[in-house]
């Protein structure tokens, strides 16, 4: 890959991430302290990005594949999309805020599938190049964050709006692209390949299944963070927070970086057992900071953990599926993968962390007994870690399974 296009497709992948960074952390704090809705709601909002990644990979596969090159879909979809986020900053009300925001993620959410491919096309070694490009999208994140502090649109529709304008960005942008005609056209589809079916013969192995059932239930919990951790810095009078959480990323990138070194002392099941523990102590470490404000550092030790919390459950478990699926269901595989935990388990871990949010929160409405919110997935959790633990076999990590070294 060309300096030239190796810099284009960053920006591609910088842009893309910088549109959800922009509104997904703080978006919490803005629908409680502003628009006024009620935990479940806002549990419900934070969903929408699940039902986006259960609907958008069927039609940008079948549409991308088939129809039309990919760049083209993938700018497409980010100009609908600039025009649904100014729509969303617009609305006041759930009953009208919450169908178009479904609508917005389902665009955006199709956008991964898009970037993906179109950066996998353009490389001659995938296996080097891949991860490179992609690390670009931690550093969109983090600068989305320092924009929505520095703006002053933490808890505001300012953040939908800069959204927008950064998807209108992205939208034109991606028309200049490499072009990357579809792979599939004329290539019969059927039901059974459009919904992943094939994958299902994999659930008879019992560490597959575990591995599976596991990886959804455990995106139950971590859901909680992604939907509550910037109301909770807000009420715990953290200046900047957005800014701030983005540490988060930042350890993202540092601990995908000690993957390979830690694959080959643990061993599949000891990476993603070390990923269910981190969680749990996510948890607790928030718990704690609750009942001892002034050790500010309880929060951002939880924030730094963030990488080992993400890797070595999403990215682990993305190689696990690589290396045990055959060829002919890879893909398969790996969709039905994102469909239980990107999907089923986020929306199911938001509309619960709505729920337990609003159960625990003060006379007033103005606060929560985070202490008691952070539990409930603490405990979550730790059940997990022994559930797994004794029903997964772990195996001998193969060259497949361990990261390209970059």
């Amino acid at each position: 890959m060309s300096l030239t296009l190796f810099v284009r497709l960053w920006f591609m992948v910088f842009l893309h991430y910088f549109v959800w960074g922009t509104w997904y952390v703080t978006m919490g704090t803005y629908l409680h302290s502003t628009l006024k809705f009620e935990g479940g709601q806002i549990g419900l909002a934070y969903g929408s990005t699940a039902i986006g990644a259960m609907v958008s990979p069927f039609f940008a596969g079948i549409v991308a594949d088939r129809f039309f090159a990919t760049q083209r879909l993938l700018g497409t979809l980010h100009l609908i999309g600039a025009a649904l986020l100014w729509y969303v900053s617009t609305l006041k009300s759930f009953g009208q805020f919450y169908p178009v925001l479904i609508a917005y993620t389902i665009s955006y959410m199709a956008g991964h599938g898009l970037t993906n491919a179109l950066t996998l096309a353009h490389s001659k070694n995938p296996a080097k190049e891949f991860p490179l490009v992609m690390m670009m999208g931690s550093v969109g994140w983090i600068a989305a964050g320092f924009a929505v502090s520095k703006l002053k649109f933490e808890n505001n529709a300012g953040m939908f709006q800069l959204a927008a304008g950064a998807a209108l960005v992205m939208g034109l942008y991606s028309f200049t692209l490499p072009h990357t005609p579809p792979k599939g056209a004329g290539v019969p589809v059927s039901l059974r390949t459009m919904l992943g079916l094939d994958a299902l013969k994999l659930m008879r192995d019992r560490s597959f299944a575990t591995f599976m059932i596991c990886s959804f239930l455990i995106c139950v919990p971590l859901s909680f963070y992604f939907s509550l951790v910037h109301i909770c810095a807000g009420e715990a009078k953290i200046e900047e927070a957005a800014m701030k959480l983005t540490g988060a990323q930042v350890s993202d990138v540092v601990f995908l970086l000690l993957l390979p070194f830690l694959l080959k002392r643990l061993g599949v099941k000891g990476i993603l057992i070390l990923g269910m523990i981190a969680w749990t102590v996510r948890f607790g470490l928030l718990a704690q900071f609750d009942q001892m404000r002034d050790a500010v550092w309880l929060f951002y030790l939880a924030i730094a953990v963030h990488g080992m919390c993400y890797d070595y459950i999403f990215v682990m478990g993305r190689m696990y599926v690589d290396n045990r699926a055959s060829e002919d269901i890879r893909a398969a595989t790996q969709g039905f993968h994102a469909f239980v935990t990107l999907g089923a388990g986020m929306f199911v871990g938001s509309w619960l962390s709505g729920v337990v949010g609003q159960h625990y929160t003060n006379a007033g409405g103005a606060t929560h007994n985070w202490s008691s919110i952070w539990l409930v997935p603490a405990v979550m959790s730790a059940v997990l870690i022994f559930v797994f633990a004794v029903l997964f076999k772990d195996n001998p990590p193969s060259k497949a399974e361990e990261p390209a070294q970059s």
